[in-house]
C-alpha cells in the first residue's frame, strides 16, 4: 500500500499553517478557524470567533499564537493585524443570561454555527478547537489544542479573546466592585472575595456553583439588580458548573 502523498500530509516543521497548506493542496480552500473565548468565566458573555486567512505571504502573520500564550499588548496588535488582512473575520456575543438559560456547551456549539455564518466567504473546509460542531454544510475537522497548531484557528481565539477583553473591560466602569478589568470574570481569589462581599452582579452567570452560592448568601443586592427574569440556579433548566 502507497503512503500519502507529502504535499497531503502535515509536517511536523511547518508550522502552525500545515494544516492550510495540506488543506489547500488538496483545493479545500478556503479554511475557516473557530474558536471561544469565556468558557470558563463565571461572569460576563462567551464570545466565539472566526476567521479566514488568505493564501501566500499575506495570511503569514508574525507571532500568531494561542491567545492565552499572549500578553495583552501583543494580542491587541495581532488583532489589529487579523483584522485587516483576514479574507473574512466575525465574533459573535453570547450574554450571559443565554448560559444559564440554556448551558455553556450549547452556547458554544450554536455561537460556532453563528460565527461561520456571520463570514463574508464561505469557507470549504472548517477547523474548529475542541468540539466538533455539527451540521456546518461543509467538511470540518475538530482539534485538539486547535488554536496551537493552526493559524486561522489561532487568529479565531485571538478575534475572540480580544473581542471579550474589551466588553469586561466596559463592564468594570459598570460594576467597579468587582475587577473585571483584571481578571475578566475568571475565578480568582479577589473575585471570589468580591462575590462574597458583594453578591453576583447581573453580568454573572447564575447557574454557576459558586455564583449561585454567592447569591444564597447576599440574595436580596442580587435579585434587586437583576430584576425578574433573573434565572436562579437548581431550577432543573441548566447545568451550571464552577468556573
Amino acid at each position: 500500500m502507497k503512503g500519502r502523498p507529502l504535499r497531503y500530509t502535515p509536517r511536523r516543521d511547518a508550522g502552525l499553517y500545515a494544516y492550510e497548506r495540506v488543506l489547500e493542496h488538496a483545493g479545500l480552500t478556503p479554511v475557516a478557524g473557530v474558536d471561544e473565548a469565556g468558557r470558563g468565566a463565571c461572569a460576563g458573555p462567551l464570545v466565539v470567533g472566526a476567521a479566514i486567512l488568505p493564501d501566500g505571504r499575506r495570511g503569514r502573520i508574525a507571532g500568531l499564537a494561542d491567545s492565552k500564550l499572549l500578553t495583552p499588548a501583543r494580542r491587541e496588535d495581532l488583532y489589529a493585524e487579523i483584522v485587516e488582512r483576514a479574507e473574512a473575520w466575525s465574533a459573535i456575543v453570547i450574554p450571559c443570561h443565554d448560559i444559564d438559560r440554556i448551558g455553556v456547551h450549547r452556547c458554544n456549539i450554536a455561537g460556532m454555527r453563528r460565527a461561520l455564518a456571520a463570514l463574508e466567504r464561505r469557507p470549504a473546509y472548517v477547523l474548529t478547537d475542541g468540539f466538533k460542531v455539527p451540521g456546518l454544510g461543509v467538511p470540518a475537522l475538530a482539534m485538539i489544542k486547535g488554536d496551537q497548531v493552526a493559524a486561522c484557528v489561532a487568529a479565531a481565539s485571538i478575534v475572540a479573546k480580544v473581542t471579550r477583553d474589551r466588553i469586561m473591560v466596559g463592564l468594570h466602569e459598570r460594576y467597579p466592585d468587582y475587577g473585571f478589568d483584571v481578571h475578566k470574570g475568571y475565578v480568582t481569589r479577589d473575585h471570589s472575595a468580591a462575590l462574597a462581599e458583594h453578591g453576583p452582579c447581573p453580568e454573572h452567570r447564575f447557574s454557576f456553583v459558586n455564583v449561585g452560592r454567592a447569591l444564597r448568601k447576599n440574595g436580596a443586592m442580587a435579585l434587586g439588580e437583576a430584576g425578574d427574569d433573573l434565572l436562579l440556579p437548581g431550577d432543573g433548566r441548566t447545568e451550571g458548573a464552577p468556573a
